[in-house]
């Protein structure tokens, strides 16, 4: 047990003829992670106990009280001078038993109208409204951050691949704008899902509602929550606004993790289309002369870590019954780790995307490679009134004897051209170019250089 923690007092010795197992206390306690919920716990009280006070339900003076309690209380932890109990239980019972210590008996009636089952409740739902703010703003540095690189590299040719074969000429800058879009939904999508967080299940007490004339709207409106759960029973015992995170959370992953196996490929010297700063690599330690991406790596290694968590919790509530079980005590440890984990990795990719050195001539030298440009000879052919699929067979053919003579497209003469189609003329040159192809694909969403530009703007605009 950590030293953080003691062993003092018991929580339910009126109700058991023997004390708990030390087995037990430590198997069923939650104290040793859900303390991180203090700062929201109190919150929540403070809220409760004031709208307590304005329904008459307790008194003015052991509102004050209540008060005066818990900001000692939160200063202790604060300073890391508050004891944690282990007999105690979680973070609900530890911080209640010191603020009955502080202010006796006002402290004891804190609880009226209320119970562990929506307290948790509420207070999960408290710490993932700030989690998410945190990675929306966190989604919008990393977005910011690839805009940076996408403007610097708006016209720098690099090939674009599927099939991991050179497809077609694109642009770095495009490349980079296809990742903000993606980060850029990752975002909508927590908006989204911190709609049906921000509901408020205080008042559900432990499944059935309460007989005091409790005020949720009001407690609502305190805490800043849009809207009250509706139904006491779902209110304490679903978690799939926790599910939803997690769900929203590893599609971030998802995306860091894509992201991250291109920057290790595109790092290693057999392609080197970039260098990551120093400071995000590390060496061997027996060959000298490596220089290892360790923390794209490690983040698509960690993408694998949310994906688990994600299941962990859809396993947790597919087979539990109305309304509130033990089994929910699970819930936070994979989601505290979610958290953690997105919000870590997505400052640091901020951070990295802005040591990303470029090599624009190691990119162009690819892009010749594979005929990334027979697509636009069979336009070009298909432009010349020849059927799609005859363009298609004329330049598929041309490729092939490419490929026995070890040349590429634009190395072919005119004449050499047209033994694949009489409709070749002196016009080919410009289109079989690296820079003609991508200045082709000249509307939105395309990759010419100025629509990359139009879309750095229009992002830039969205983000602001």
């Amino acid at each position: 047990m950590s030293d953080q923690f003691s062993k003092k007092d018991e929580a339910w010795s009126a109700r058991f003829s023997e004390p708990v197992s030390d087995l037990v206390k430590r198997y069923t306690a939650s104290v040793f992670f859900d303390y991180r919920l203090a700062k929201v716990d109190i919150q929540g009280s403070l809220a409760h106990a004031e709208m307590l006070a304005h329904q008459k339900i307790i008194s003015q003076q052991d509102y004050a009280e209540i008060v005066r309690g818990m900001t000692q209380i939160q200063a202790d932890i604060s300073a890391g001078k508050f004891e944690w109990l282990l007999d105690l239980e979680d973070v609900h019972l530890n911080i209640e038993k010191r603020l009955t210590e502080l202010v006796g008996d006002a402290g004891k009636r804190l609880h009226t109208g209320r119970s562990r089952n929506d307290q948790v409740a509420t207070d999960i739902r408290l710490y993932l409204r700030s989690a998410i703010d945190d990675i929306h703003d966190l989604l919008k540095n990393l977005q910011i951050a690839l805009l940076q690189l996408a403007e610097q590299h708006a016209d720098t040719i690099m090939p674009g691949f599927t099939h991991m074969q050179v497809a077609q000429p694109v642009t770095f800058g495009h490349h980079m704008l296809a990742y903000v879009e993606m980060f850029n939904r990752d975002a909508e999508r927590m908006m989204d899902c911190r709609k049906r967080v921000n509901r408020l299940p205080l008042g559900a007490a432990a499944l059935a509602g309460t007989t005091f004339p409790i005020d949720r709207q009001r407690v609502a409106k305190t805490l800043g929550f849009e809207d009250i759960c509706h139904n006491s029973l779902d209110a304490v015992s679903d978690r799939d606004f926790a599910i939803e995170f997690c769900a929203a959370s590893a599609l971030v992953m998802t995306h860091i993790s894509r992201l991250s196996e291109e920057l290790v490929i595109w790092m290693s010297p057999r392609v080197g289309f970039i260098d990551i700063a120093d400071r995000f690599c590390t060496g061997s330690s027996i060959m000298p002369q490596k220089k290892n991406p360790d923390v794209p790596e490690l983040a698509r290694g960690k993408t694998g870590r949310v994906n688990g968590h994600l299941v962990a919790l859809l396993t947790l509530m597919k087979a539990q019954p109305l309304a509130y079980n033990k089994d929910n005590q699970e819930d936070k440890e994979p989601l505290f780790d979610t958290v953690d984990t997105v919000i870590d990795t997505l400052r640091i990719f901020a951070d990295m995307a802005s040591g990303i050195t470029v090599k624009p001539d190691a990119m162009r030298a690819a892009a010749l490679q594979g005929y990334a440009t027979a697509t636009d000879l069979a336009d070009y052919l298909v432009k010349k009134g020849l059927p799609f699929r005859d363009a298609h067979e004329a330049v598929a053919k041309a490729v092939r004897a490419c490929e026995q003579r070890s040349c590429d497209l634009v190395d072919l003469s005119i004449a050499e051209l047209r033994e694949f189609s009489p409709l070749i003329d002196d016009d080919i040159f410009s289109v079989l170019t690296l820079e003609g192809s991508v200045a082709a694909r000249n509307h939105p969403g395309g990759t010419a250089p100025a629509q990359v530009v139009e879309a750095i703007k229009r992002a830039r605009s969205r983000l602001k």
